[in-house]
């Protein structure tokens, strides 16, 4: 009998707090190896925090997280050689080359010196970026920086590429070039990856499986299809979100409304004034 893979992620009650705040309540979320999963939900919800856990950069607090089956408490140092992380923030050096900055991620993660030019090389290539490779980062157009973090991410061929708004700001074409180029490498070696957007079509396209958060917790697991159906016969995914986050929808509405009320009776107090 062949042996079980374990779970590329493996959340079982995951909670962490801020002081009196949970922002992770109680989470509990299996991903499998290879498959693409979407993490939604509204700002506030808890995914920051969620993924900045599952890079090892935020400590377990309480509840078990397993990557691979390394233990996030005692594992980082292995978890981290096994991951590719694009953040939100950027993170390129712009006065560095391209071929720089993937050269410095490659020492980040350990490459081997004796095969790190070429993987260098192999990364810019995957992201169409090795005819620019010799420019400087600073130069580069937004969806050529994005493709150039993916590349730093991709360098040391991660089991699992994190992906958080990786296409935030970018135009339509160059989003479809991030996602094609990412398709394309997760097809060739096998990657799992995780990605947070606010984007409900791309999720729609790209993931096998949605999770959608809400004030920490997970409120809806299951493939976009699925999800759907649940909510009403025809059905999309900005619908589902909608329907799951209702609360916070409502209450940043009815601030908004409050807001208005407050700005109209300012002005009719200037005009009578």
């Amino acid at each position: 009998m062949s042996e079980r893979l374990p779970m590329a992620i493996d959340c079982q009650n995951l909670t962490y707090r801020y002081g009196q705040f949970t922002a992770v309540d109680e989470v509990t979320l299996q991903v499998r190896p290879g498959e693409t999963m979407g993490l939604l939900g509204p700002n506030g919800a808890g995914k920051t925090t969620l993924v900045r856990m599952l890079t090892t950069l935020t400590p377990v607090q309480q509840g078990e997280l397993r990557i691979f089956g390394m233990d996030a408490r005692d594992q980082t140092v292995d978890i981290r050689s096994n991951i590719g992380y694009v953040p939100q923030q950027l993170s390129i050096e712009p006065s560095l080359t391209g071929r720089q900055n993937v050269q410095w991620f490659a020492r980040l993660y350990g490459v081997p010196r004796a095969c790190r030019a070429e993987r260098v090389a192999q990364a810019l290539d995957a992201m169409e970026l090795l005819d620019v490779a010799d420019r400087r980062a600073g130069a580069y157009s937004g969806g050529m920086v994005r493709r150039l973090e993916v590349a730093q991410a991709l360098v040391n061929r991660p089991s699992l590429l994190v992906l958080d708004e990786p296409t935030v700001g970018l135009d339509p074409i160059a989003r479809d070039g991030v996602w094609r180029q990412v398709q394309s490498m997760q097809a060739q070696f096998g990657m799992t990856v995780l990605l947070t957007t606010h984007y409900m079509e791309e999720a729609d396209a790209l993931c096998d499986r949605v999770a959608l958060m809400h004030r920490g917790r997970l409120r809806a697991v299951g493939t976009p299809a699925e999800l759907k159906s649940r909510v009403s016969p025809g059905a999309t995914l900005e619908d589902v979100f909608r329907h799951y986050a209702a609360s916070d929808l409502s209450e940043e509405s009815e601030a908004a409304a409050s807001f208005r009320e407050i700005r109209s009776s300012r002005k009719v107090a200037s005009r009578a004034s």
